[in-house]
């Protein structure tokens, strides 16, 4: 549930910027287009790089997972 709302959280943000962007080339601001479309690019990235790293130092708790389960099932 907590992953979706994140998700929906992101996808606005995201969405907003791109408007920022293309608002701001439109009113002929390029120093704040410029900013925009640089962090158009890189804040999707180091959430992906992020969300990879988290992924890897997650410890794989499958083998502590198994070992509950049998040992609940040892007492009945």
């Amino acid at each position: 549930m907590i992953k979706k709302v994140f998700g929906i959280i992101g996808i606005i943000l995201l969405v907003g910027m791109y408007a920022a962007t293309l608002i701001f080339v439109i009113a002929g601001n390029m120093t704040l287009f410029k900013a925009f479309l640089a962090a158009d690019v890189v804040i999707p990235v180091m959430l992906w790089v992020i969300r990879i790293f988290v992924k890897i130092a997650k410890p794989d708790n499958s083998e502590f997972d198994d070992a509950v389960k049998n040992n609940s099932k040892d007492k009945k």
